[in-house]
């Protein structure tokens, strides 16, 4: 894929940078920063299973919602603008359910922390075509990799901040981390508007024009082949992640026979896997003409762990593991192609946000359809079998996207 000519990284643009990367140390730790002091707080707070199992449901939840959310509001207030407002609703959030006395609170503390992170991950690609047009895969890769960062992030410090000073600062220390990505937005929503009003007297300079989400074009992205590819590729990404995050261990715990422990840390060796793959795919995609092999790669890697869990799960149950870790290589090259298939960062905005609404929506149900398929069948190989055939999906993917192309184009002749 062809890509404008480098410019200086830092030249100009020093605040985009920072403001990325303080943004995406901030996306994850709403995710993991509760269930690793659960004990603590249901000393305080009256927990159940049930209580618990909600909590964990909201993440793919609201990021499906917010597919639809980041786009409406980045018409009104803009991409900047979007940003900010969606910052301040996560601080809010974070201190809402650390301020929490009961469970009902506790839950809405964590939608509206999910709601600003949903659209933050929405708007985040789009961010990046906006300010780094010429180096999309490495700002991409960078990203994505810190947001790795920022989901282990919890795990290392959620209980000895809670066992020294009590899990409520545990909760309450993250939205300290989002201020920090507040701050750079902030300068440069203030920067765009101080620049905007200087051309208002002179003559504009198109760089300063504000490009706002095209309506129409989100309302017809289902017609683009190109757009449902990715959705689609994004789909079977995130439907492989939350089954596995939810019932490797028990698959595991199940099939091979090994302890609790252990399963724990075969969980770990799977997400640590795709940390390479984090770093590589997103400059591989932006550099390579056609995708179409990097994501026949992710699928293999689905395909191949699966099917060596299905057929000897007792011999080599690392390679399985690691091979299943590989697959989400396809979460950043969908992140790459939602700017390298669009023309403008407002493009991008939509196809942002149709892609994610979609591949949440999926994977909210991937832990529960395992589930009721390991219920009905009491073991583990239709379930797995689900995600197999789940996992070819992305075939249709490669093959759509193998062609160059933009999605304004394909609309534009339809």
């Amino acid at each position: 894929m062809q890509s404008p000519r480098p410019l200086p990284l830092w030249g100009g643009r020093t605040l985009a940078l920072v403001g990325i990367v303080t943004l995406a140390l901030s996306l994850r730790t709403a995710v993991t920063a509760i269930s690793p002091i659960i004990s603590e707080i249901r000393q305080d707070i009256p927990l159940t299973g049930v209580g618990i199992g909600l909590i964990g449901m909201l993440p793919p939840i609201f990021f499906a919602l917010s597919g639809i959310i980041g786009p409406w509001l980045s018409r009104r207030v803009g991409l900047d603008g979007a940003i900010v407002l969606s910052v301040a609703v996560m601080i809010v959030g974070h201190l809402v359910r650390a301020a929490s006395g009961s469970f009902p609170v506790l839950l809405v503390g964590s939608a509206v922390t999910l709601v600003g992170v949903g659209i933050c991950n929405v708007l985040l690609p789009p961010v990046v075509k906006k300010y780094f047009p010429d180096r999309i895969g490495f700002v991409t890769a960078t990203y994505v990799t810190i947001m790795s960062i920022s989901t282990a992030l919890p795990s290392l410090l959620a209980v000895p901040i809670s066992d020294s000073i009590g899990w409520r600062y545990s909760l309450a220390i993250w939205a300290a981390v989002a201020g920090t990505a507040l701050v750079p937005w902030l300068l440069l929503l203030t920067r765009h508007r101080r620049d905007t009003a200087a051309a208002l007297l002179g003559e504009p300079d198109p760089s300063d024009v504000v490009e706002t989400p095209d309506a129409a074009l989100e309302g017809r992205l289902v017609r683009s082949p190109m757009a449902v590819a990715i959705a689609v590729t994004f789909a079977v990404s995130t439907i492989n992640a939350y089954a596995s995050f939810a019932w490797l261990p028990q698959i595991l715990v199940d099939l091979v026979h090994v302890t609790p422990a252990a399963a724990g840390t075969l969980l770990a060796v799977y997400s640590i896997a795709g940390f390479p793959g984090s770093i590589v795919a997103p400059i591989l995609v932006s550099r390579l003409r056609s995708p179409f092999w990097v994501i026949v790669a992710g699928v293999a890697f689905f395909v191949t762990g699966y099917l060596g869990l299905l057929l000897v799960p007792g011999t080599l149950t690392v390679v399985w593991v690691l091979l299943i870790g590989f697959g989400p290589i396809l979460f950043p090259v969908c992140l790459v192609l939602i700017n390298a298939r669009t023309r403008s960062h407002t493009g991008s905005v939509a196809l942002s946000g149709f892609a994610q609404a979609i591949g949440y929506t999926v994977g909210a149900f991937g832990p529960l359809l395992l589930g009721v398929l390991h219920d009905a069948t009491g073991g583990w190989t239709v379930p797995l079998l689900f995600l197999l055939v789940v996992s070819f999906a992305g075939v249709f993917g490669a093959v759509v996207l193998a062609k160059p192309g933009y999605v304004e184009d394909q609309l534009a002749r339809r």
